[in-house]
């Protein structure tokens, strides 16, 4: 039996979208925020085998990549959980995160993640497939979430 529980993800809540931002400028160099990244991505559980299934396969992303999603009826929010096989996805995962977990369906709308990502430079960082990747992923999130607005 798993410990895994998607509501003890706590990026989007203790680690916010500014806060990456400010600490994204803050350091130097890109190596130094790779490895900030990467950090960050150690901060997401990883997924059960019996999570990773094909209904939560994110396609479009160079790695392989799972999306899980609780929605909580009560509190209007969408609960998120990413996980890949590959570190630095691992973090950009975490890096949406910080932006659109445990948020309503409505904010997850209305945040524009391609400005986020171009404020913190980061598609000048990746490779155009990391970044058709990192599309991909916030696509299915934003798809998610509008399913549980319906």
């Amino acid at each position: 039996m798993s410990d895994f529980n998607i509501r003890d993800i706590k990026l989007g809540e203790n680690v916010t979208a500014e806060d990456v931002r400010d600490d994204l400028e803050f350091l130097g160099d890109w190596e130094e925020r790779y490895r900030y990244i990467i950090d960050l991505g150690k901060q997401l559980p990883e997924l059960p085998e019996s999570l990773r299934t094909e209904d939560r396969f994110v396609r479009g992303c160079q790695s392989q990549v799972w999306l899980v999603t609780d929605y909580d009826d009560s509190e209007g929010r969408l609960y998120l959980a990413v996980d890949s096989d590959a570190i630095i996805v691992r973090g950009l995962a975490a890096i949406v995160l910080t932006a659109l977990n445990r948020r309503s369906p409505e904010q997850i709308a209305a945040v524009d993640m391609d400005a986020f990502f171009q404020d913190i430079d980061l598609f000048g960082h990746l490779s155009p497939t990391r970044g058709n990747g990192l599309r991909a992923m916030v696509a299915r999130i934003k798809q998610e979430a509008a399913a549980m607005a319906a």
